[in-house]
């Protein structure tokens, strides 16, 4: 069959023939990913009626289709079943289509973090099971040494890299228009710390991903999506999330969608009134950003089609949140909750400034309950373990991990994220602490288990202990408290750069402190809390 190919512009798709799924990449294309160039002074395109803009480039209906069609095509055959498609890949409109290619197919799809090693990728692509790899030219090398590793270790997974001929010719090989709707939908598997170091695998829960056996049943319930129908919704945040992938459902729904490369305060303002913004997800460190912007640049930005904007990641300063709804006005919905459960706790900016500082009351299928140290409830306003009741009894499902999945659970069908907090009589609920060591540092969690790991191992370290510290931009920080041994003694710079060099960037610390103790106890424990109240001090 001979067809002309079709190039299209560096960083965007294109059409070439072929019905061959390369074992491997032959060659990758070295291309500058969008979110790593400088488009800070580029002026954003006019959206006019595209379905799906970036900083590049925009889709109509009709070329977003084509793609994701032609994406679930090349899926349904690269993953046979009970096999998952991963997408590795930093913010762009094409990782945008590659979620929403594998949700179309029917295969579930597994979020993975741009930010994650090549080392860190490769244990989830063997957890999950990935028998195939979509990635983009910033994350490509790691990509192919994940992939690498991944064989090596038994795993049968190929790779396939946008803007690459090898690409180019697998989506060539797919028939026109949408694939056969015979397939249930299945929901994405995301990894999040939970309250333990290694990363758990756990599948969007009902309340959050809606489970259909066909794919217009889907889109039929994905109308619910709380982004339909608001005008286009923004993507500022990394897609491996849950809040930013509402942005695949919504747009499955028919909703437009903008995406940039990474946060940018100023640029986020510049696309909300150049794209006529009407919703969007922000944690709170995107929010103290956005406020330390000049005085000028806020007052001059219009933000007036904004209808919506999902709050969620970790708690946010009070009086954060009350200078953003001074400057946007009460258009902020506060979600408390994870990526296990979904949402367990919301609160609308008008019922916020009655009960600053709560997370709002509990919302459906959850009944928030506080136990204390022996499993029973407390009187309303005590501080104890925060647990919510699932009323449907799924509870949290860790992925082939009945250990983990039994310790979310304080009791049958109530669940726990590892929070200390009250609940006043009227139902609104505060989180006042955490149970577990996880640092929540711009929306993300980072076990400090990990970085104890690989600094102990460094020759002039004879103890440390990662300690998360409030941190006015990211919420916490992670800091190293080191206490050093005989060897010569190693600098501040000296020990980041050895963390670096075995991490990914998000696990390492901010700064080093040394000390002369971390007073352990006689088991050998340490006091998290009395260390945070030290560095704090």
């Amino acid at each position: 069959m001979n067809l002309e190919v079709s190039r299209a512009p560096v960083g965007s798709f294109a059409i070439a023939v072929s019905r061959r799924l390369p074992r491997s990449p032959s060659r990758l294309v070295r291309v500058t990913p969008a979110s790593a160039r400088d488009t800070s002074r580029i002026p954003l395109a006019d959206p006019g009626d595209a379905l799906l803009i970036d900083e590049r480039r925009a889709w109509s209906s009709d070329q977003a289709w084509e793609v994701a069609n032609a994406i679930a095509h090349g899926v349904r055959t690269s993953c046979p079943e009970g096999t998952r498609l991963a997408v590795y890949a930093e913010n762009a409109g094409e990782a945008v289509l590659a979620h929403l290619g594998g949700l179309r197919s029917g295969v579930s799809v597994v979020a993975l973090s741009a930010q994650l090693s090549a080392g860190d990728a490769v244990d989830l692509l063997v957890r999950s099971s990935a028998s195939l790899v979509l990635a983009g030219p910033g994350t490509a090398e790691k990509a192919e040494r994940a992939v690498v590793m991944a064989r090596d270790a038994g795993c049968d997974v190929q790779l396939l890299v946008w803007s690459t001929p090898e690409w180019d010719e697998w989506l060539a090989g797919s028939p026109p228009g949408p694939p056969s709707d015979d397939r249930p939908i299945k929901p994405s598997l995301l990894f999040t710390s939970g309250t333990t170091g290694r990363p758990k695998a756990t599948e969007l829960p009902p309340n959050v991903f809606p489970r259909r056996e066909s794919w217009a049943e889907f889109v039929e319930a994905t109308g619910a999506n709380r982004f339909v129908g608001l005008g286009r919704h923004l993507v500022v945040a990394p897609l491996h999330h849950t809040g930013p992938l509402n942005a695949v459902r919504a747009l499955a729904a028919g909703t437009p969608v903008g995406i940039l490369g990474r946060f940018d305060p100023a640029r986020t303002l510049e696309a909300i009134e150049r794209w006529c913004i009407g919703s969007t997800t922000l944690v709170p460190t995107h929010m103290s950003r956005l406020l330390g912007l000049p005085p000028a640049q806020r007052r001059a930005a219009d933000v007036s089609s904004l209808r919506l904007v999902f709050q969620t990641g970790s708690a946010c300063p009070v009086d954060v949140k009350r200078a953003m709804i001074d400057w946007w006005g009460p258009v902020f919905l506060e979600a408390y909750g994870g990526t296990e459960v979904g949402v367990t706790c919301a609160i609308t900016s008008e019922d916020w400034l009655e009960h600053p500082g709560s997370v709002g009351r509990a919302v459906a299928p959850y009944e928030v309950v506080v136990l204390d140290d022996d499993n029973h409830p407390v009187a309303p306003g005590t501080e104890g373990r925060l647990c919510f009741r699932d009323s449907t009894g799924r509870g949290i499902i860790y992925l082939d991990d009945p250990e983990g999945t039994a310790r979310a659970h304080p009791q049958p069908a109530v669940v726990t994220l590892g929070e200390v907090g009250r609940v006043d009589p009227g139902g609104w609920v505060y989180v006042t602490d955490r149970v577990s060591d996880m640092v929540v540092t711009g929306g993300v969690n980072v076990y400090p288990a990990e970085l104890e790991q690989v600094m102990i191992s460094h020759p002039g370290v004879s103890d440390v202990a990662g300690v998360g510290v409030p941190d006015d931009d990211l919420g916490e920080v992670l800091v190293a408290m080191v206490v050093t041994g005989d060897h010569p003694t190693p600098d501040e710079a000296e020990l980041l750069a050895w963390c670096q060099q075995r991490l990914s960037l998000y696990k390492c610390p901010r700064r080093v402190v040394f000390v002369d103790t971390l007073d352990r106890n006689d088991l050998g424990k340490l006091n998290k809390r009395a260390l945070r109240q030290r560095l704090t001090a």
